[in-house]
């Protein structure tokens, strides 16, 4: 089967904007794909999507080690379409705060990551998000078009990642906030 996806991003806000009129929270993207219930169930196949706990050694994000935790997580996710070769269309929604640490120093601050995300998950590992709103993206030295850090990135954007993990932040509207600043 051949296709083609052409997913501009007011397309994908016409999508978010049906979905918010059936009282849809915003929410965020979590790598993942799920199997929700059948069409017209309660909760219209939305399901928990948990976000787990990272950290990351001095000098992979920030100058120093960094780790973070979820202290508010209401992110659920439902599968839009399956194609033959494997490929996901995941929707992701809901509050997350994400509480961002420097591992050395104990200063802290809690990140909205609460945006709305459709994300293409690929065989081959590679992804594209289509969000609005807020998420945290984090970015090795030499992996992607951001230098490397931790950010809050807020607005209408796109993020693809390559089958190697490269990223490419494509920002329509919006702000990249360091939360490596924020904690140092």
């Amino acid at each position: 089967m051949k296709r083609r996806i052409l997913v501009p991003l007011a397309a994908v806000c016409a999508v978010l904007a049906v979905t918010t009129s059936a009282g849809a929270d915003t929410g965020t993207a979590a790598a993942g794909a799920g199997a929700g219930a059948g069409a017209g169930a309660p909760n219209d196949g939305w399901e928990p999507a948990p976000s787990p706990s990272w950290s990351h050694p001095a000098g992979a994000r920030c100058d120093f080690a960094v780790q973070g935790s979820p202290v508010v997580d209401e992110v659920v996710r439902r599968t839009l379409a399956t194609y033959e070769d494997g490929t996901k269309v995941v929707e992701y929604k809901g509050d997350l705060v994400v509480r961002v640490v420097n591992s050395a120093t104990g200063a802290s601050y809690d990140a909205d990551a609460s945006g709305r995300a459709v994300v293409e998950i690929r065989p081959d590992r590679s992804q594209s998000w289509y969000v609005v709103g807020p998420i945290l993206a984090g970015f090795g030295e030499g992996g992607g078009n951001v230098p490397r850090g931790l950010y809050t990135v807020d607005g209408a954007y796109t993020l693809t990642v390559s089958p190697t993990g490269y990223k490419t932040l494509t920002q329509l509207h919006g702000s990249t906030e360091s939360l490596c600043e924020k904690v140092g």
